[in-house]
């Protein structure tokens, strides 16, 4: 009797909600289509609505599928306020739309550099801008932002801009867990490897408008991504989008998650490297003070 009573209490304990940009492909659609096949709120994001959901295929009132453009304070504000009038709260925040940008950083001109930053960096800061006030209210939250592997490593020639955009989630994660910390707001910083999503297709990875003949290797490595890896990716998305429901639902606050095994060889390589080179010219290097 006792097991059975603690069962439906715990069936009927009410579900965090989820806030998820960039849900019409990828691992944020894995992570709503995870999410709603186990009856958690969700109010998924995209620029194309009937893209997504068209993608999405649900209309049950767990869904609150909404239109927003993260360049736009106003239009990120709306779709907060939607949801919490729906929902009652939002719990978890998911920043996962971005784009990919391959191209040698003279190949790309400020423009196209820029526009990679308005959405993988500026873009995520407009919805912590705007959630901030509601989960400070509430005492209570997490924020995963999406980053990549390629920001904490940047050794993938023809990606540097992509990788900047990148190592800035990586940056502004650590210092926002430190400033929200005190308010029972917890922050991850999520650094994928390969996952078999549509990050390779024309569509979501951009390449230069005016290409440069000498950067042999930088086109090597763009035709290895969009002909060798495209489709072959070892990673699979509903498996990252478990974990990353596990690190929401867990009493640790888990601030670094690296996802998949490439992920971590790369991680560990890097780290390797940079101690490697602290050691080389430690006594040098530490002998600056006056």
């Amino acid at each position: 009797m006792h097991q059975k009573n603690q069962s439906q209490t715990i069936s009927s304990m009410k579900k965090k909600t989820w806030f998820v940009t960039g849900a019409s492909k990828g691992l944020g659609l894995s992570l709503v289509k995870t999410l709603l096949a186990e009856d958690y709120p969700v109010a998924a994001t995209s620029r194309a609505l009937g893209e997504l959901q068209t993608a999405v295929g649900a209309t049950s009132a767990n869904f609150l599928p909404l239109s927003v453009n993260l360049t736009d304070e106003k239009s990120v504000a709306t779709a907060i306020d939607e949801t919490i009038k729906r929902f009652g709260s939002i719990d978890v925040v998911v920043n996962n739309a971005g784009y990919g940008l391959a191209g040698a950083l003279e190949e790309l001109s400020d423009a196209e550099a820029r526009a990679n930053f308005d959405i993988n960096v500026f873009g995520s800061l407009n919805v912590i801008r705007q959630v901030l006030p509601h989960l400070r209210k509430q005492m209570s939250g997490h924020i995963f932002n999406i980053a990549s592997i390629g920001g904490f490593t940047g050794g993938f020639p023809g990606f540097g801009i992509y990788c900047a955009t990148k190592f800035a989630v990586h940056g502004f994660s650590e210092s926002l867990a430190e400033e929200v910390k005190a308010f029972g707001i917890r922050v991850t910083v999520v650094s994928p490897g390969y996952f078999r999503t549509n990050f390779l297709d024309a569509a979501s990875l951009n390449v230069p408008s005016h290409p440069i003949e000498d950067y042999k290797s930088v086109r090597e490595v763009q035709s290895v991504h969009q002909n060798n890896y495209n489709g072959n990716q070892p990673g699979d998305p509903d498996k990252a989008s478990a974990a990353l429901i596990q690190v929401a639902e867990g009493k640790d606050a888990l601030l670094h998650l690296f996802l998949g095994p490439d992920a971590y060889a790369l991680a560990e390589q890097k780290m390797r490297a940079v101690q490697n080179d602290m050691d080389a010219i430690r006594e040098t290097a530490t002998a600056t003070n006056i």
